[in-house]
């Protein structure tokens, strides 16, 4: 498998279906609609989306049976960049390339943006095709869980009110199983739950998203102190204007990328009952600690 051009193919699927879910920019009142739409629809790589087609396409569905969750969780994804940008929270200007959202559209009208797609995103889940109807209410509350506070916005909380202070290995890796890990699980269980995974086949997707989540995070606090700006769309070095908590910060770069090795070495463990039907997911890992943005 090239898994770029794959990549590249359920991006490309991905970016159909949010332009079909969203509403349109004219659409009364247009300025949440047109707020709402330019950070959806303004890049990045679709990681999430492609997850949750993933998931699926390991235990034998459909893509286009799960593409509603998919966008589903691509919306809480954005949502929570755009909250992230916000003065109160990292006070970024730049995010893939162009001015955050409260940068064009003002801060209040990009907090209800992102509550607007936090909401939407929880009705693109209902209209999900699932043949087993408590399949897609355990889907919806794993979607709850790991966008609330036992998920993302636990990750959150912790790593806000870390920043500035000493914070040991087990806190920092809290951090980043809940910020980012939680979704990447949820993605990839989201995806086979609803295309009828059996639970051996969920308990390997399940620690593979956890340590591939985990890869993941390691490499952006590397990407923080080592990226190419012009790459990543956004400044380098906010980590550390903001005094946040981070691998290297604790590690070291040397260590950090040690630690990035060895859970993306687990993940691909994990994925040993596995055939071809998860080369994606395995293609994924090596993207994921080689990327340079």
């Amino acid at each position: 498998m090239d898994f770029r051009e794959e990549l590249k193919k359920k991006a490309a699927v991905t970016e159909e279906a949010l332009e079909h879910f969203l509403p349109p920019p004219d659409a009364y009142p247009p300025l949440i609609h047109q707020s709402m739409r330019y950070s959806v629809m303004g890049g990045g790589k679709r990681l999430r989306p492609a997850l949750v087609m993933a998931g699926a396409e390991a235990v034998g569905g459909n893509v286009q049976n799960v593409l509603p969750a998919a966008c589903a969780l691509e919306l809480i994804h954005t949502y929570s960049l755009i909250h992230d940008d916000l003065p109160a929270m990292d006070n970024d200007d730049y995010r893939r390339g162009r001015l955050t959202n409260h940068k064009v559209f003002g801060e209040a009208v990009a907090v209800l943006a992102g509550d607007a797609l936090l909401t939407l995103a929880f009705r693109l889940l209902a209209d999900c095709r699932c043949p087993c109807p408590e399949d897609l209410v355990r889907v919806i509350v794993e979607v709850a869980d790991g966008a609330g506070t036992f998920g993302l916005i636990g990750g959150q909380v912790v790593d806000t009110f870390s920043a500035g202070e000493t914070i040991d290995e087990t806190v920092l890796e809290y951090i980043h199983r809940h910020k980012t890990g939680a979704l990447y699980r949820v993605c990839v269980r989201t995806g086979a739950i609803l295309s009828g995974a059996k639970e051996r086949e969920l308990a390997s997707l399940t620690e593979y998203s956890d340590y591939l989540g985990l890869a993941f995070q390691i490499k952006d606090d590397i990407l923080d102190i080592e990226g190419d700006e012009k790459l990543l769309g956004k400044p380098v070095g906010s980590d550390q204007k903001n005094k946040k908590a981070t691998y290297p910060s604790l590690f070291g770069l040397e260590k950090s990328r040690e630690k990035a090795r060895q859970a993306a070495d687990r993940a691909q463990e994990a994925l040993s009952i596995f055939g071809s039907e998860a080369d994606f997911l395995r293609g994924l890992v090596e993207f994921t600690i080689n990327r340079a943005f």
